[in-house]
């Protein structure tokens, strides 16, 4: 869990579960059959290891829970940050428990474990080769999709790595570093970093690519007083073509894009318990300013922490960590924005994965 999970989990550990619109469906014991559908990482509570891997199927509205422990007859670890497939395996980056571990998408069995330091982002940059993020550390660490062990590692300069972007035959990595105004080239062939771009602000996080292969740069900090930007570049030319400056108020997190990669998603979370700058909000990659009001707002003493989009149906899934201390939730809203359903998860539902 990264530092906007630690302030989250202690502002709201004392907060009373935050709304869902009707009651949702129970959960199905056991494995399915087939692993097709909706999985949901819930990182757990900090330091307490109850990490989850979930999958929810759409047609059935039903809901298979703690499917890594059902199948491998272990705890996953403390606070699985993202899951990412690669070709026919799955790839679950535990982030305090210092370990990536590989699963079959058949059926959901452990081939491998791979220490990495705080791990945080998976990237399939080669069909032999695949990146890490890894928090407090300065570096993008290797792994061999053949051997699944950790071969090289990618040095940049500045700490935090975080969000990986592939674009061409190049990838690109943003520092969650307060002191860091720069994305950063690297080429995968060589391991090393081959340009670095400026961006608006300090602390970049996420970076994502639009239809127009444009890059979009999230960045900034609320905890340490670092206002957060978008920022469009144009990676031929290192130029800036727009900026977008939040409030103070606003922590923006976890931008997505929709199919057509011509509207950004992203959460804005409220730690204070306040409605203000909190819920999901959408934008047009050729607006002028920021959204003013959310496409989906939160309610008091309520911020969402995952956000997803089906790519097979459109619909939008929102996660409800509920503080990260009692099980949490995810709500399913149409492309219109009106609510559709919700379902139980594990412990702080964080990403998603949507397999056809």
């Amino acid at each position: 869990m990264g530092r906007k999970s630690y302030q989250a989990l202690i502002i709201f550990c004392c907060f009373l579960a935050s709304c869902v619109k009707d009651s949702p469906p129970g959960n199905t014991t056991g494995t399915p059959t087939n692993k097709s559908g909706v999985y949901i990482a819930c990182e757990g509570q900090f330091t307490v290891g109850n990490a989850a891997l979930y999958l929810y199927k759409p047609l059935a509205d039903s809901t298979f829970g703690d499917l890594y422990q059902n199948v491998n007859g272990q705890p996953l670890g403390d606070v699985l940050q993202s899951i990412t497939a690669i070709d026919d395996k799955i790839f679950l980056a535990v982030n305090h428990s210092d370990k990536v571990v590989v699963l079959n998408a058949s059926d959901l069995r452990t081939v491998a474990t791979i220490t990495v330091p705080s791990p945080r982002y998976i990237l399939s940059v080669s069909s032999t080769k695949a990146y890490v993020s890894s928090l407090y550390h300065n570096k993008v660490y290797v792994l061999d999709l053949g051997s699944l062990t950790v071969t090289d590692s990618v040095t940049v300069p500045a700490t935090n790595t975080e969000g990986l972007c592939s674009y061409g035959t190049d990838v690109y990595v943003a520092a969650w570093d307060t002191s860091s105004r720069s994305i950063y080239k690297i080429d995968p062939v060589t391991n090393r970093v081959t340009q670095s771009l400026t961006v608006s602000g300090y602390a970049p996080h996420n970076i994502l690519v639009d239809k127009e292969q444009m890059l979009w740069i999230l960045s900034g900090n609320q905890a340490k007083d670092k206002r957060s930007y978008w920022t469009r570049i144009d990676p031929s030319t290192g130029n800036i073509i727009a900026a977008y400056e939040f409030p103070p108020s606003a922590e923006p997190i976890k931008p997505i894009f929709n199919s057509t990669k011509d509207t950004l998603y992203y959460i804005e979370a409220n730690y204070s318990g306040g409605t203000g700058d909190n819920g999901i909000y959408r934008m047009g990659i050729h607006e002028s300013t920021l959204p003013a009001t959310p496409f989906v707002g939160a309610v008091q003493y309520q911020y969402f922490w995952a956000l997803g989009i089906d790519p097979s149906t459109g619909y939008i899934y929102i996660g409800d960590p509920k503080g990260f201390n009692q099980k949490g939730s995810v709500s399913i809203y149409k492309q219109d924005g009106s609510y559709y359903r919700s379902f139980a998860t594990g412990v702080g539902p964080g990403s998603f994965l949507f397999v056809e």
